[in-house]
């Protein structure tokens, strides 16, 4: 019997809705249903948590982004974003939206590609996930799942690097594997809102901080 599940549409900003007992076709039905909402989704096989990201938490994600960008020109490294497309899998029912990803080292793999299929393709080598209010589902696990090798998890203040180990689960550590010759914790200040200095000089900033190839 096919689950009927009303549709949140309206949900204020970083409210986050969990929705108990669902199965992967009442979550992929929810999806679809919402594909021109902006309402992220986490699916961890039971449960289906609904958030709809507030404007700071879409401050931080792009931030993330521009930062994250400058710095792989300024270093020459071949990069590819894949934003916060959405990762599903009906054979490990499971699936969510990251805040933003990127194939770095696996970026020669998904070059030019306008489909990826994370069943046939590699995972993007590292998640970014704004953590300002906290999940009621282990996002870690789902992330897991998509063996994605690392996740960073931002709440405003601390920014923590999360490594898959090789028992499926994630551990934190100090360094980032993705991006080695970069003090990941010294992002911190350049991601916080400021009135003073606007975003673009905070980008500037940030690369002469870190430094050029070479």
């Amino acid at each position: 019997m096919a689950t009927a599940i009303e549709i949140p549409v309206a949900l204020r900003a970083d409210d986050r809705l969990v929705l108990r007992h669902v199965d992967w076709t009442a979550y992929d039905a929810v999806r679809r249903a919402l594909r021109d909402h902006p309402v992220r989704l986490a699916f961890d096989g039971k449960d289906l948590e609904l958030m709809s990201p507030s404007p700071i938490h879409e401050s931080y994600s792009n931030l993330f982004g521009r930062l994250l960008g400058a710095l792989a020109l300024a270093r020459d490294i071949e990069m590819r974003g894949g934003r916060s497309m959405t990762f599903r899998r009906e054979d490990v029912q499971h699936g969510l939206e990251p805040d933003d990803c990127y194939w770095i080292q696996k970026e020669l793999a998904v070059r030019g590609k306008a489909e990826i299929d994370l069943a046939v393709d590699p995972p993007p080598d590292l998640a970014i996930e704004i953590d300002i209010t906290r999940s009621s589902i282990d996002r870690l696990a789902i992330y897991a799942e998509f063996q994605v090798p690392e996740v960073w998890l931002f709440d405003g203040r601390s920014l923590r690097i999360h490594q898959l180990q090789l028992n499926g689960v994630y551990m934190e550590t100090e360094a980032s594997r993705c991006l080695p010759f970069v003090d990941v914790r010294k992002m911190i200040p350049f991601l916080q809102l400021d009135s003073e200095v606007g975003e673009t000089t905070r980008v500037r900033q940030f690369i002469q901080t870190m430094g050029s190839a070479g």
